[in-house]
């Protein structure tokens, strides 16, 4: 009886054994100081600096770089370097880094790390996450994750991939920190404000996000080096599949906040089309330093002199039957004290949200309160005072302001953070579901259904040609 006992208990330690061996190697984070390690894979984007321009309790301050040689890795290097001497708020990053053609291979053989941060050329991007998730590794990728149908192909492996090997794979989207993109959302939530989300038309549709982006910026105080690459739509992917990400992704986000979307189900593509803005041989040498076109943008140059550069997309669409247009458009240089800006439309049954950001509001995003019904502006006052109570409980010091035919939501200036501050918030949240062992259930899907926009909506739009 006594030795049946013990076998019985041995038995079921073994099984207590297996089981926590399976929850350490399903969530192997738990928020220690350090535990999470950080690789860094091919950067050729600012976004892989970005991530690194504030320090973090749970990440190792040594940051193990694998990348062709080149001045893609010795601006990332250099970038970080500044970070690290800067004088306010410096950071404490140690670089090791690895140059060579084998920086793939060489990274995935010593797995130095355990969370690979990409943000650089698209052509490989995808297979590089792939790699990464085969081999156990947790990935946290700018976007685009895939910029042709080939690529979403494999992308949807990836997540399969992902999940068999209990890691995370997520995209960073920076937009969702913005904080007139949070007051448009929350305010959706009021339906005595908002009412029902209108369905709209392919001719006037309910939601419209349009973006504006300059190939002239500045970044962290210094005049942002593309590579000559990046006007290769072939290796950096078309606009229409790459800044739309971050616009699909806030169209699905805002509208159905929580809700799984299917995208053979939910999304049908309407139309879309692209077009070229042009660039000179002399603003191509300003951004990237070199002063011949490389010979990969033949096909793109006319006359010897000028780019025509595939950056700009429009994408009308239906997501669970809501009617959606997405624009993205591309100039050399913003005008004096401008910058990158987007526009958003929603349409309620008793209100438009907007956001605005031209000379009129100083090239800062600005929202809007507009009553579909404007001769019962004093009745819907009422209900907007009362109702917005709730968001002023959760954003406290955002106020409404009347103006003459519409509301303008006050936003203290503490809430400005600023693009490049999103990438603490969205790096910070990435930690927080390492924690957690998972992301939310609708993370997987709808990041799917995204990239099957985009991608599908260059298929129609190359087809539509």
């Amino acid at each position: 009886m006594i030795k049946s006992s013990v076998l019985k208990l041995s038995g079921i330690l073994v099984i207590l054994s297996f089981i926590s061996a399976c929850d350490m190697e399903t969530n192997q984070f738990t928020g220690e100081p350090n535990e999470v390690r950080l690789i860094t894979l091919a950067p050729g984007h600012f976004h892989a600096y970005l991530v690194q321009k504030d320090m973090y309790e749970q990440v190792d301050p040594t940051v193990h770089v694998y990348a062709p040689e080149g001045p893609e890795v010795e601006q990332h290097l250099a970038m970080i370097e500044n970070y690290n001497n800067r004088d306010e708020n410096p950071t404490s990053w140690n670089q090791v880094v690895y140059t060579g053609d084998d920086y793939l291979e060489r990274m995935l053989e010593e797995k130095k790390g355990n969370v690979v941060v990409l943000a650089g050329n698209n052509r490989r991007k995808t297979t590089y996450i792939k790699r990464a998730v085969d081999e156990g590794l947790n990935v946290l990728s700018d976007k685009p994750m895939a910029i042709n149908a080939e690529n979403f192909e494999l992308l949807k492996e990836a997540f399969e991939s992902a999940e068999r090997n209990n890691v995370l794979l997520y995209d960073i989207m920076t937009e969702r920190y913005e904080i007139t993109s949070i007051l448009q959302k929350e305010i959706m939530q009021l339906p005595l404000v908002f009412g029902r989300l209108e369905k709209g038309s392919p001719e006037d549709p309910s939601v419209i996000k349009e973006s504006v982006h300059y190939i002239f910026k500045y970044v962290s105080g210094q005049v942002l080096r593309r590579p000559p690459w990046y006007f290769d739509v072939t290796q950096q992917g078309e606009g229409i599949v790459d800044v739309t990400t971050h616009l699909v992704d806030l169209v699905q986000w805002a509208l159905f906040p929580g809700l799984i979307i299917d995208y053979e189900r939910d999304v049908e593509m309407i139309s879309a089309s692209r077009w070229p803005t042009p660039v000179t041989r002399s603003q191509f040498e300003n951004v990237t330093g070199v002063s011949e076109f490389p010979d990969y943008l033949n096909e793109y140059i006319e006359n010897d002199t000028l780019l025509q550069f595939y950056c700009n997309g429009e994408m009308n669409y239906t997501l669970k039957d809501v009617h959606a247009q997405v624009i993205v458009k591309w100039g050399y240089q913003a005008p004096e004290g401008g910058g990158d800006t987007h526009y958003s439309f929603t349409r309620g049954s008793n209100a438009n949200l907007i956001i605005e950001q031209g000379e009129e509001q100083d090239f800062k995003p600005v929202l809007y309160i507009e009553p579909s019904d404007p001769d019962n502006m004093d009745d819907f006052g009422d209900v907007l005072s009362r109702e917005f109570r709730n968001i002023q409980e959760k954003y406290p010091g955002v106020e409404l302001k009347k103006l003459e035919n519409r509301w303008e939501v006050v936003v203290p200036e503490v809430y400005h953070v600023g693009h490049e501050a999103h990438f603490a918030s969205v790096t910070s949240k990435y930690l927080q579901f390492l924690v957690d062992g998972q992301l939310p259930e609708w993370e997987v899907p709808n990041m799917i259904s995204k990239y099957y926009t985009t991608t599908k909506a260059l298929e129609i739009a190359k087809q539509s040609e």
